[in-house]
């Protein structure tokens, strides 16, 4: 029987790579007997975190073009999948293949003017099937949770984990779909000035952290709907302008270091015009 296993084994990992070979390896890795400890201790909630970080490392792979770094992050991301689902059979929840199954049936249901003789003429009717097929969905997961026929809100099953200015644009989103939301770009920018005024106001009132708090977040959210009414993505945005940042810090760093003066012998109107200087060398260059 040992020796019928080892050939196997040899077979399988001699195999071409497919989602089947892909699959076995997850299989033997959860293996209760011959399995990696590692990988046994897992269990959903464990490995989230990873699946996050993946994520982040494909985004971060596709922004810097690094089509070669991409290939393995993506091979990382399907293995989150891969494991999710071993994890799912084990417990008699799902399977790989039912997985794979309710993703072609959604993504069939959802692109009518595609796979059927729906034709939608605009990419706003587009999005708006979109939207109303997800209004559907979520409706029938709550009443298939409970067989009260109770009003299913707008904005159920935002996910709590999702980054904050990710969480606030799909909520802008959701609100703007029923109607709910400005017309025009520019009163949701005289929000912004509003919510700046109260800021500023709060700024004088140094009793209340909780007030300024409050108009802090109010602000943030407000930046996230001119975002939003401007189509760009307010989660991409702050990471390049964190990247850009970062960019530039880095270059005044090596002006201080090329000064032979440390940062604290440095006030920061010196500082900034190293800053201002790396910002010239950018405009130059573009």
């Amino acid at each position: 029987m040992r020796k019928h296993t080892l050939k196997d084994t040899s077979t399988k990992l001699t195999s071409t790579p497919s989602i089947d070979k892909l699959r076995w390896i997850m299989k033997s890795l959860r293996d209760p007997e011959s399995g990696c400890p590692w990988d046994l201790k897992q269990d959903f909630a464990s490995i989230t975190r990873h699946t996050i970080e993946e994520a982040y490392e494909v985004v971060d792979a596709i922004e810097q073009k690094d089509y070669s770094a991409l290939e393995k992050e993506l091979g990382d991301l399907l293995f989150q999948v891969i494991f999710y689902s071993q994890l799912g059979e084990e417990r008699a929840y799902f399977s790989f293949d039912s997985v794979i199954a309710a993703i072609c049936e959604k993504l069939i249901r959802r692109h009518p003017h595609v796979f059927s003789d729906l034709d939608f003429t605009s990419d706003e009717q587009i999005k708006a099937n979109w939207e109303n097929e997800k209004i559907k969905e979520r409706q029938q997961k709550h009443l298939s949770e409970s067989e009260q026929s109770t009003q299913v809100s707008i904005l159920a099953d935002i996910p709590k984990s999702l980054p904050a200015l990710a969480q606030a644009a799909k909520i802008q989103k959701r609100c703007a779909h029923v109607g709910f939301d400005w017309h025009n770009i520019n009163d949701v920018f005289a929000k912004v000035k509003e919510e700046v005024a109260e800021v500023e106001a709060e700024l004088t009132n140094a009793d209340n952290e909780k007030a300024l708090a409050e108009e802090l977040g109010d602000l943030m959210f407000a930046v996230v709907n001119v975002c939003r009414h401007a189509k760009q993505d307010p989660e991409t945005l702050l990471r390049h302008a964190n990247q850009k940042f970062t960019k530039r810090f880095q270059q005044v760093e090596q002006q201080v270091t090329d000064s032979g003066k440390s940062f604290t012998e440095h006030n920061l109107d010196e500082l900034e015009v190293y800053w201002q200087a790396v910002k010239r060398q950018e405009k130059a260059k573009s």
